[in-house]
């Protein structure tokens, strides 16, 4: 940019900024005078503009409720803990005790898979989206 957003009788400045995320030279900076005040618009021309298609994201969750509480605490009761308690070497007791909780715990709370789709930019705030908008 060079060229003054602010002029006066006396001085001329560049104060004003803009700032984009960009790594390629797809946009033009032009003034606008608006007549208005002391200070230029400035007005940005982006090119190779895509539009932003939102991704579709899983989000895995385990169904945890008072059935599924009850029935884990049951088949881990009905369990057979003798490849735990009749083992000589702390690793394969771990092992054991592990796997065998594991697999009820996995028979139990399941998992189940929602979509959503996210956002393209979160901290864009609904006021800043109508204000686009308008």
């Amino acid at each position: 940019m060079s060229f003054p957003t602010r002029i006066s009788n006396n001085s001329s400045t560049l104060i004003d900024n803009i700032y984009i995320n960009t790594y390629s030279n797809d946009f033009l900076v032009q003034p606008f005078v608006n007549g208005l005040s002391d200070h230029d618009a400035q007005i940005i021309t982006l090119t190779n503009i895509f539009n932003y298609i939102p991704r579709q994201v899983s989000f895995y969750n385990r169904k945890i409720d008072s059935n599924s509480a009850y029935n884990i605490t049951l088949m881990l009761s009905f369990e057979n803990w003798q490849d735990v308690f009749f083992e000589d070497n702390v690793n394969f007791i771990f092992n054991n005790f592990i796997n065998t909780y594991l697999r009820i715990f996995c028979a139990n709370f399941q998992i189940t898979k929602s979509k959503s789709y996210q956002k393209s930019k979160p901290w864009i705030t609904n006021g800043i989206r109508i204000s686009c908008a308008n």
